[in-house]
């Protein structure tokens, strides 16, 4: 590292440093709506033309190919269609299997047989994330141990440790999406792992995809840790081997008032993203009627 891109970490680590849990950009009104997307310039245009103002990227489809020249493109089309990006995603490499059978084998950091490579591609994917001026790096931890004694649980804050340091050296926050654990467990292994620029990624959906909690309960033990929300439906699961279903957001169980109240008590500043897991046309028509839905909650709340 050549002295100016020290500095610069240095200078990164110490803004971070100062930093509340409650600190967020101030781009955006309070939980302003945007939308998960798979960068690319149709799907930035999409964006842009749903009256969105803000994207949340998943990058895996670029994972080992994150270049200067493709950050170029990404920038220039944000620039573009007057869009910001508030988040990166990465959660490959493969395998990952989303059930309950092999997933505790799959997903995360959390296995061993693929977790210096997952570690590996958010080191990636910090590094890129500074190129599009990102400060907020996301993935799926895994299914953490309850067990604090189990020997991968001790593993796994390690393993989230090193990559936090990663994105505090780019002046990022590192966010642990919800799902495969239960709040408390995300809860210990936030206290544990001890970094400041550790946050949490509230999935409204995936707490109850997992059967781990309901969502309102998440938002208030996690609250003073999250920095960004996806906004999702779904049911719980009924085959102790598959997860529950997602569903089109106001027809499943999560309670998006109750939740968005209690993130604006926490003081939560940060943006809502609609993430709809559907595809082509079907897609674009969920999310004009999930935006709707969720203006017409935020109003409420808001005000």
């Amino acid at each position: 590292m050549n002295r100016r891109k020290f500095l610069t970490a240095v200078s990164s680590i110490a803004i971070l440093q100062s930093l509340p849990w409650k600190a967020s950009a101030t781009l955006f009104k309070p939980m302003e709506l945007g939308l998960l997307i798979v960068p690319m310039e149709e799907s930035i245009r999409r964006v842009y033309e749903m009256g969105f103002t803000n994207c949340f990227f998943s990058i895996d489809r670029y994972l080992n190919h994150f270049t200067s020249a493709l950050a170029k493109d990404f920038c220039g089309w944000l620039e573009k269609y007057k869009l910001t990006a508030t988040a990166v995603e990465v959660v490959e490499p493969q395998p990952l299997i989303w059930d309950f059978l092999r997933g505790p084998m799959t997903i995360g950091l959390v296995p061993r047989a693929t977790r210096t490579a997952r570690i590996d591609a958010l080191k990636q994917a910090s590094d890129f994330a500074a190129l599009l001026n990102v400060n907020q790096v996301q993935t799926h931890c895994g299914f953490i141990p309850e067990n604090p004694d189990d020997p991968l649980y001790d593993e796994t804050v390690k393993a989230i440790q090193e990559v936090a340091v990663h994105c505090k050296a780019n002046g990022q926050y590192f966010l642990m999406e919800t799902g495969q654990e239960t709040p408390t467990t995300t809860s210990r292994a936030l206290r544990d792992a001890g970094m400041l620029n550790l946050g949490v990624g509230l999935d409204t959906a995936n707490v109850i995809l997992y059967g781990k909690a309901n969502p309102v309960d998440a938002a208030e033990i996690l609250g003073p840790y999250i920095r960004a929300v996806h906004a999702k439906d779904g049911l719980w699961p009924t085959n102790p081997s598959q997860l529950g279903r997602e569903v089109l957001i106001g027809t499943g169980k999560v309670d998006f008032k109750k939740v968005f109240t209690i993130l604006k008590n926490n003081g939560y500043t940060g943006t809502i993203t609609i993430e709809r897991e559907t595809s082509g046309p079907q897609q674009i028509e969920d999310v004009k009627r999930e935006k709707h839905y969720l203006e017409g909650v935020l109003k409420e709340v808001l005000g």
